[in-house]
């Protein structure tokens, strides 16, 4: 603990006592503060936080056992953490230490007092403040680790098939193809499986994006480069396979892979051996492969954009991820553990979630499925300011997401904000295209034209917005029809 990072507020009418404790602490290096009465004390913790009270018996006014409970009282009702209370009694008060220490008062010294005995008090309730910290830190790292964990919850059919799966292929080396919406958790079943390895789970794991990375950057990121590749290789880097040697390797939107990249990663699955860029050595790598899309890869290999011996190479397991419209019985306990999640990580009261509030948790369509589930409760705990997370604090902050889809006044399509500029723009062609597809009567070819896109490239988009051979309209949903 470092010098000058806690506060300390001596509480006691004798300004001598005062002066005495001052000097007596000052040798710990922390801030101290003086109050002569609890109506002063008060008055300054309004404008600073304190870590801990040296707070006298008997003072004027309120005594500091009223005080004491009066702070007690304070946090549980603000759900806060109060301040520790060494509690200072006159000799023969022992009595009333007792009680006080049953309210809730960390310690006690009794007058006249050794300042050795008060030393050791007050640096025993620093090492107490200490550990307390680290809790609260580790408990936030594990909530921000773990934050997004709460996408595998859910009592469903659909959930409890994907955890048995996870189960049971976890401590095997077999590749899995993680299937499922954006939005989904795809890349948690991917940690899900590393974490449950006991071999790999020692190992790294490292996750790349293909969809996010430009086709001539992706073979670097995955194989390495030596030095002079290419222009702007300027020193040797190791690639993500080499980085996740000995642990897992996640392709998230496997799809998106080139043509190119698609054979040299076959190469490498059937091989267990890379090159780097510009190198001409073979290097051994032990890495278990999981992929992930939102894509019909079987369409895409119709189409001849995916290769079919890939395909079949990762997908020796497949694990389907249902969209959580498919499972709204799960969407209670995942609203509850992220109104959880929201409040230790912004140290916020943690507030029930109302009955008029699940309602509307429950009957809207979430289209980004949980992570727009678990944005539209964090956004809705912060500007809440009732005992419980009620409709308003859904709907009044920042358009949230939980917004139905409406078209505006002026024609246009409305669509619910959220804080992944990426999914608002999939959502908007995603409902845009099927609006011009429902005003088309489902024919893909007078629904290109309106647009002004070939139709080869709306059947394209049709299947990368995961619309597949259903058009999905605001409010109904559309079969397929002909395309002539």
């Amino acid at each position: 603990m470092e010098k000058n990072d806690l506060r300390l507020l001596v509480v006691d009418d004798e300004e001598a006592a005062r002066y005495g404790i001052r000097r007596a602490l000052e040798a710990f290096g922390h801030g101290i503060d003086e109050a002569d009465s609890a109506e002063t004390a008060r008055a300054l913790m309004r404008d600073r936080k304190f870590d801990l009270l040296l707070l006298d018996v008997n003072l004027p006014g309120i005594s500091g056992l009223e005080f004491l409970k009066e702070l007690q009282t304070e946090s549980e009702s603000n759900q806060t953490e109060a301040p520790l209370v060494i509690i200072i009694t006159a000799h023969g008060s022992e009595r009333l230490a007792v009680q006080a220490v049953k309210s809730g008062a960390y310690d006690y010294v009794s007058k006249p007092f050794e300042l050795d005995d008060l030393r050791l008090v007050v640096k025993n309730a620093f090492e107490t403040i200490r550990l307390r910290r680290e809790n609260r830190s580790l408990r936030r790292r594990i909530e921000i680790e773990t934050s997004q964990r709460g996408a595998l919850l859910g009592n469903s059919d659909a959930m409890q098939t994907v955890r048995a799966m996870i189960e049971k292929v976890a401590d095997t080396d077999a590749t899995v193809l993680v299937r499922g919406e954006s939005g989904t958790g795809k890349e948690l079943v991917a940690r899900e499986l590393h974490d449950r390895n006991s071999v790999r789970s020692s190992g790294a794991f490292v996750a790349v994006n293909c969809a996010a990375l430009p086709t001539e950057l992706i073979e670097s990121e995955l194989f390495g480069h030596e030095k002079g590749a290419f222009t702007g290789a300027a020193a040797r880097r190791r690639g993500k396979f080499e980085q996740a040697n000995g642990g897992t390797l996640f392709l998230d939107e496997i799809g998106d892979m080139s043509a190119n990249v698609q054979a040299k990663l076959l190469r490498a699955l059937e091989e267990r051996r890379i090159e780097r860029l510009g190198g001409d050595e073979s290097i051994p790598v032990d890495v278990r492969i999981v992929s992930a899309t939102h894509r019909a890869l079987e369409e895409e290999i119709a189409d001849g954009n995916f290769r079919a011996d890939l395909f079949y190479r990762l997908r020796v397991v497949t694990i389907d991820i249902a969209p959580l419209r498919e499972r709204r019985e799960d969407i209670p306990m995942l609203a509850e553990a992220f109104a959880r999640q929201a409040a230790e990580r912004h140290r916020l009261p943690e507030r029930p979630i109302g009955r008029d509030a699940l309602r509307k948790l429950m009957e809207y369509e979430w289209p980004g499925n949980v992570r727009e589930l678990k944005n539209a409760i964090e956004r809705a705990a912060i500007m809440s300011e009732g005992a419980e997370l009620n409709a308003l604090d859904l709907s009044s902050a920042q358009r949230t997401s939980v917004e139905p889809i409406a078209v505006s006044p002026n024609g246009n399509l409305a669509v619910p904000y959220t804080s992944d500029f990426r999914d608002d723009r999939r959502e908007f062609e995603r409902r845009y295209i099927a609006r011009c597809l429902e005003e088309s009567g489902g024919n893909v070819t007078r629904a290109a034209a309106v647009l002004g896109m070939h139709r080869q490239s709306l059947q394209h988009k049709l299947r990368e917005l995961g619309l597949g051979r259903r058009y999905v309209a605001v409010g109904s949903l559309l079969p397929d029809k002909s395309d002539n």
